[in-house]
């Protein structure tokens, strides 16, 4: 029997898109789904909502629940990751009230930024503990990461953890039928082709039947950005950069120097930039699941249809040799030619029973390279700081980063670093 081993498997909904995905597809029946979480509440709360789905779908997946890390991996074909070190309380509190009091706002603080490299700097022990123990109880395995920060936690498990490692985010199979429904265009037959780094790829062609769909899409955007909406920094870094970018604008806010500023506050209002939005997520999803714990936990009549996550289906392309193609986050083996080969490049990416094969791009557009690499730049020190344990690495990542650097002196980003470092404490190693 195959082996899918689920990490952070407490997180009860994302179990049931992903593991319910596996119990929807005719190719993956017979699977143990080996279940794994440090919260042993939430874990028996994710193993009853499975149990309840497999009798409902009449899966002949088995579901079974571990509290030995170590034996959820043994023998584990393939590994699904989903945790989040920290959690809401206290390090996303952390992670956005110290920057707070220097002035410094986020919106997501999940991927770089001042709460991105803290977020790395305390998952990334966490995850090499995890390539360990894969190293030694199912080495073949291939590690699906959907952990943010991605870009920076799929290098490290490539790079350092030894651990056949790709990354997968929801962004680039939602980014043309959210732009398309916003902008009222069709998407039938549309082509695309997306790749940069994870968060801000680029949609680099869009076309149907031939044409070049980008005139259109540019026309329509800009009579958008007349009234306020949900997408107004997208489409104005498309209008004025020359191409769309995958993740949302509430994140991009963030990735970039432009939108966020003390000196120009009427840009909060005029970009329609939810500041703290993440933090009022998490309460929200905290409270919802109150809400929703009966509906998913406890009822034996729970259905599922197949998501849009990419997980399933690289497992059936890889266990019946169909090829399918996602938008995959991988090291940049010479993919993107103008961007550095240290860094993990998010590309379209072949998969079949050889395993996942990433496309060759070629150079992006010099001005989307260029914005990419400074947030690269950030990625690279956050790991030179997590691989060498320097504390002068951190102030490093934090002086790179675009909008930290927009905002905040040399001096006050060192103070802060070192006033977040303090109130990590033990989530954090010791630093030099």
């Amino acid at each position: 029997m195959s082996k899918v081993t689920f990490i952070g498997a407490g997180s009860t909904v994302f179990a049931k898109n992903v593991l319910g995905d596996i119990m929807a597809t005719p190719a993956l029946q017979g699977f143990e789904l080996a279940l794994y979480d440090i919260d042993l509440e939430r874990l028996n709360d994710s193993a009853n909502m499975l149990q309840n789905l497999k009798r409902s779908s009449g899966s002949t997946c088995t579901v079974i629940t571990y509290t030995d890390r170590k034996e959820a991996l043994r023998g584990a074909k393939y590994v699904i990751n989903a945790i989040q070190v920290g959690g809401y309380d206290p390090c996303t509190i952390t992670d956005f009230e110290i920057p707070k009091k220097y002035g410094l706002r986020q919106t997501i603080a999940d991927t770089v930024g001042i709460g991105g490299i803290f977020r790395n700097l305390r998952t990334i022990p966490v995850m090499l503990d995890f390539a360990a123990d894969i190293r030694e109880v199912c080495p073949d395995a291939l590690f699906l990461n959907y952990t943010n920060p991605m870009a920076v936690l799929t290098n490290v498990m490539n790079t350092y953890g030894g651990v056949n490692t790709i990354g997968l985010c929801h962004s680039v199979q939602q980014c043309i039928p959210g732009l398309f429904d916003h902008l009222g265009i069709d998407q039938t037959g549309v082509q695309a082709k997306i790749a940069g780094i994870n968060h801000m790829a680029w949609l680099l062609e869009v076309t149907k039947d031939g044409k070049d769909l980008y005139p259109e899409i540019k026309r329509r955007a800009a009579e958008k950005q007349l009234e306020p909406h949900h997408d107004m920094v997208r489409y104005e870094m498309m209008l004025k950069f020359g191409y769309y970018i995958t993740e949302s604008s509430e994140h991009n806010a963030e990735y970039h120097p432009y939108f966020i500023k003390r000196n120009y506050p009427e840009l909060i209002e005029r970009f329609q930039i939810p500041l703290d939005e993440y933090p009022r997520r998490c309460v929200e999803q905290i409270e919802r699941w109150q809400q929703m714990r009966g509906e998913l936990v406890n009822n034996q009549e729970l259905k599922h249809e197949r998501s849009h996550e990419y997980a399933s289906y690289i497992l059936e392309a890889m266990e019946t040799n169909v090829p399918f193609k996602i938008g995959g986050n991988v090291m940049n083996t010479g993919l993107i030619t103008n961007l550095p080969t240290e860094a993990c490049v998010e590309v379209p990416c072949l998969v079949d029973s050889s395993g996942v094969t990433p496309t060759f791009v070629g150079d992006l557009p010099p001005q989307c390279a260029a914005l990419n690499r400074t947030n690269i730049n950030t990625q690279l020190l956050t790991i030179e700081a997590a691989m060498t344990l320097k504390k002068e690495h951190i102030y490093h990542a934090a002086m790179l980063d675009p909008h930290t650097a927009a905002e905040l002196s040399m001096d006050d980003i060192i103070s802060m670093c070192d006033d977040l470092i303090a109130a990590h404490g033990d989530w954090l190693p010791k630093y030099q």
